[in-house]
C-alpha cells in the first residue's frame, strides 16, 4: 500500500511516535491544509498537564551562595572574607535540584508560541504560566540541542513532550521533496504500518474524544464467558485482545455507548465465490466473538463493533445489527487529506443514522445478507 510520507508522518503524530533516522526534507507547516500546529499543541498541552500533576522532570545546577548549613564544598576564603560565620552562615558550592531544565524551558517556549498560533485556546498560555510558577524561568534552549535531550536517560518520559515542543517551534513536517534539512524517513514496511495504524487510531480517539467524556483504552483483554471447562483448557484457550475500546456513560449522541474497534491493514473485502466482493468471514466472526462473549456481562448496554480498514482511493461504510449488536465496517482513505482522514475516523464512530427497523431483515444465524445492508455512496477520491 503506497501512502504519502506526509500521511505516514500524520499517523506517527497521532500514534505519538516521533521517529528519527535519515532521508527527508522539510516543508513549512503553515502551507499544510491540516491544523497540525493545533494538533501538536494539544499533544504538548496534554503532556505538560500530566507533568505538572505528577511532577516535572528535574535537573541539577551548580550554585554558590551563603547557606545556614554545610552543603557540598565549603568556600573558606569567601566565608572568612565576608565574616559569614558570625551570622551563622557559610559559603558553599553545591548541586541544586531545579525544574528550570532545558526540556522544561523548551516546553514553556513552545506553549507560548502555541498561544499565538491558536489564540482561541487559553489553555496554552495558562500552562506556560504554570510552568513559570513552578520555577521554569530560563530562556528557550537552542533547537540544535533537542537531539541531545532525547538521548538523555533521565528524560525518557519527556521524549513526546520534547518532540511536540520542537515541532511547534520549527513549524516543519517531513516530505520527500528536496529541502535544506534532513529528517528520518519513516518505515514503510507492512508490519510497521499495521502497528502504526492501530496506534494512530488509538491516539486520534484519545486526543479527540477524551475531552468529551469518552474513556479510550488500548490493548484490553476480554475473558470468555465460561461456565465449565476441563482442567487443561485455560492453558490452551486463546486470549481475546482488543485494539481500541471507546466507552461513554452518557454520550449526547446516543446515551450509554461502548464501541469495540478492531483495526486491520488488509483489504476490507475479497473476491467471493462468484467473483463479487464480500467481507472476509474471519473478520466478521472475530468481531462477533468479541461482542457476544461479553453479552451476559452487559445487561443494560449492547456493545457496538467497528472493523476499521485503511484503503487507498476508495471508500466503504457498511453496518448491520446482529442479535442487538451494531457491527460496522468502515475504511479510512490514506491518500486523502489530513482533514478528510480525521473526518473519516470521527464518522466511523458516529451514532446510527437510520432506524434498524427500516433496514432489510437478515435471517438469524446468517451472515450472507451483510452486503444487502444500508450502503452509503462510494466515492473515489482523486490522487493527492
Amino acid at each position: 500500500m503506497q501512502i504519502p510520507i506526509r500521511n505516514v508522518w500524520l499517523l506517527q503524530l497521532y500514534a505519538s511516535s516521533f521517529c528519527r533516522s535519515a532521508g527527508t526534507g522539510l516543508v513549512s507547516m503553515e502551507d499544510n491544509p491540516e491544523d497540525l500546529p493545533e494538533l501538536a499543541a494539544r499533544i504538548l498541552a496534554d503532556e505538560v498537564a500530566v507533568r505538572l500533576h505528577t511532577g516535572l522532570s528535574v535537573g541539577f545546577r551548580q550554585t554558590t551562595r551563603a547557606v545556614n548549613r554545610v552543603r557540598g564544598r565549603i568556600n573558606i576564603l569567601t566565608t572568612e572574607r565576608h565574616q559569614l560565620l558570625r551570622r551563622g552562615l557559610v559559603n558553599c558550592t553545591f548541586d541544586e535540584i531545579v525544574t528550570d531544565t532545558p526540556a522544561n524551558r523548551l516546553a514553556k517556549a513552545a506553549l507560548e508560541k502555541a498561544a499565538v498560533l491558536v489564540p482561541k485556546e487559553p489553555r496554552y498560555r495558562s500552562l506556560a504560566l504554570q510552568l513559570g510558577a513552578a520555577g521554569v524561568r530560563g530562556p528557550c534552549p537552542p533547537l540544535n540541542s533537542v537531539s541531545a535531550m532525547q538521548r538523555q536517560r533521565l528524560l525518557t518520559r519527556d521524549q513526546l513532550m520534547v518532540a511536540a515542543a520542537e515541532l511547534l517551534l520549527t513549524l516543519a513536517i517531513p516530505t520527500t521533496e528536496s529541502g535544506g534539512k534532513m529528517l528520518p524517513l519513516p518505515s514503510l514496511e507492512d508490519t510497521y504500518l499495521r502497528k502504526l495504524f492501530e496506534r494512530a487510531v488509538y491516539g486520534f480517539y484519545r486526543h479527540r474524544l477524551t475531552p468529551s467524556g469518552w474513556n479510550v483504552s488500548h490493548g484490553d483483554h476480554l475473558k470468555w464467558d465460561i461456565s465449565a471447562a476441563s482442567p487443561g483448557m485455560p492453558a490452551i484457550l486463546p486470549r481475546m485482545e482488543l485494539d481500541v475500546v471507546l466507552k461513554h456513560a452518557n454520550s449526547p449522541e446516543g446515551g450509554q455507548r461502548r464501541i469495540v474497534i478492531d483495526t486491520k491493514f488488509t483489504a476490507v473485502t475479497k473476491p467471493g465465490q462468484h467473483g463479487k466482493p464480500t467481507l472476509a468471514s474471519g473478520y466478521l466472526y472475530q468481531i462477533y466473538a468479541y461482542l457476544m462473549s461479553q453479552d451476559a456481562r452487559e445487561p443494560d448496554i449492547k456493545s457496538e463493533g467497528l472493523m476499521l480498514h485503511p484503503t487507498v482511493a476508495e471508500h466503504l461504510d457498511e453496518e448491520v445489527v446482529i442479535q442487538g449488536h451494531r457491527i460496522r465496517f468502515a475504511t479510512v482513505d490514506l491518500l486523502a487529506t489530513p482533514h478528510q482522514i480525521a473526518d473519516g475516523l470521527l464518522s466511523a464512530v458516529a451514532p446510527m443514522s437510520h432506524q434498524p427497523s427500516r433496514w432489510p431483515t437478515i435471517p438469524a444465524g446468517s451472515f450472507s445478507g451483510v452486503a444487502q445492508v444500508r450502503r452509503r455512496a462510494r466515492t473515489r477520491l482523486p490522487p493527492q
